[in-house]
């Protein structure tokens, strides 16, 4: 009898015990971080800040009952001191809700120094975090930054103040910025099941052609999609699409081949990637700069990134993914016919390529983007409507068309 009661003791020890075991911690919301630019045609060069604050509003995608911040020097040349920084929930509007303002701490002090070429992360926050919620985060920069590590398409206002740490207060900015600057990535710890996909590509990725502030992205309108199906798991969605970021070649930050441990494999509950990248691989590789695209010529690589030489790349990707017990999904190439960089030899190449991605059986899954967004009565297009202008970045509509092709049985 005194051994079965020592038995029942245990039991109920374990199961007041295992909430605290399952709880992990996972990634709500991530932006790659970007190397600082010059100048060049009507780019601005990567900004600077000096005794100034910056709050940027993100919309994180599975909830928690703790949060903690990811922030990132990792392109700076010298440390950077943070000298205050603070979480809240946000409105729509990014206005901070009554009472939700929480003080983000590091080893239990209000400031750090981020050594060049690092990330912080930050402690642990205690704010409850609805799935789909606005965060609003401040950080107080009272020195000289230099040029920041940033992600140059947020699609975001992000707002800046006149000097002084306003923090905790409400402030009207000198400027406004489409820029994540020193933000990098924020996680959430919660005790109900969850797994992450990461969305893995370039600007039709990172939202280019939508329209600001709205989330209306292809991996946000994903997420929308499987927050409506609801039950267990939750669904974490970070997206690390990088404007102009080719599969095989660095210019518009590191390659996907160079970044994919940092951007995919090393993100917190990460269990799906989609690889939705090597139109600009094309672009480059075959297109013909001259007049006002003259000084594209600087992104054209030394070796073509010809159908299988991407290939080549996807399969890394695949090998990589797999080693971490990763699903990942290939998306095919979308047509660009009417783009800058068109031409008829990368047409070629991206047929090439798709007919891979959709027979080589060497994806876990296949989306077909191409056949959601290209014109039937001319292929190589993408249809009116579908694009934002340009032919070559989606519109809202695009996006959405896109989001809702994906199998979501696919998710599990």
């Amino acid at each position: 009898m005194k051994h079965w009661l020592v038995s029942i003791g245990l039991l109920a020890s374990l199961a007041c015990a295992l909430p605290s075991l399952a709880a992990e911690w996972v990634g709500t919301w991530g932006a790659a971080p970007l190397p600082p630019t010059a100048a060049g045609g009507p780019f601005p060069p990567t900004p600077s800040f000096s005794n100034q604050t910056i709050r940027q509003v993100v919309r994180v995608s599975v909830g928690g009952e703790r949060v903690r911040i990811r922030f990132t020097n990792e392109y700076g040349t010298k440390a950077l001191t943070i000298g205050a920084a603070h979480v809240a929930l946000a409105d729509a509007t990014g206005a901070v809700q009554a009472g939700t303002d929480r003080e983000i701490l590091f080893s239990g002090k209000p400031g750090a120094l981020i050594p060049a070429g690092a990330p912080l992360l930050s402690d642990p926050v205690a704010l409850p975090v609805k799935e789909r919620a606005n965060l609003s985060i401040s950080l107080f920069l009272p020195e000289e930054t230099g040029p920041c590590t940033c992600h140059d398409t947020a699609m975001q206002s992000g707002f800046v103040s006149d000097s002084g740490n306003f923090t905790k207060q409400a402030f009207k900015p000198s400027q406004t910025i489409q820029r994540r600057a020193f933000l990098s990535g924020v996680e959430v710890e919660s005790a109900a099941p969850a797994k992450v996909v990461v969305a893995f590509g370039d600007s039709i990725t990172d939202g280019v052609g939508s329209t600001p502030d709205t989330n209306h992205r292809w991996p946000d309108r994903l997420l929308d999609r499987l927050a409506a199906r609801g039950g267990r798991p939750g669904w974490g969605m970070v997206n690390m699409g990088i404007s102009g970021n080719r599969v095989l070649n660095d210019n518009a930050g590191q390659s996907a081949l160079a970044r994919f441990d940092r951007d995919v494999l090393a993100v917190p509950g990460v269990a799906y990637v989609i690889v939705f990248e090597g139109v600009n691989d094309l672009g480059t590789s075959f297109g013909s700069f001259e007049g006002p695209f003259a000084g594209f010529k600087g992104m054209v690589p030394a070796h073509k990134a010809t159908a299988e030489a991407l290939i080549a790349g996807y399969r890394q990707l695949i090998a990589r993914a797999h080693s971490r017990g990763v699903k990942i999904f290939g998306a095919t190439i979308a047509p660009y016919e009417g783009a800058f960089y068109y031409s008829a030899e990368g047409e070629s190449q991206r047929q090439a390529v798709n007919d891979w991605i959709r027979k080589g059986g060497a994806f876990d899954g296949v989306l077909d983007f191409d056949a959601v967004l290209r014109d039937p009565a001319k292929p190589s297009q993408i249809k009116n409507g579908l694009h934002a202008g340009d032919h070559l970045h989606g519109s809202d509509a695009g996006y959405e068309a896109v989001a809702n092709s994906i199998d979501l049985a696919l998710f599990k």
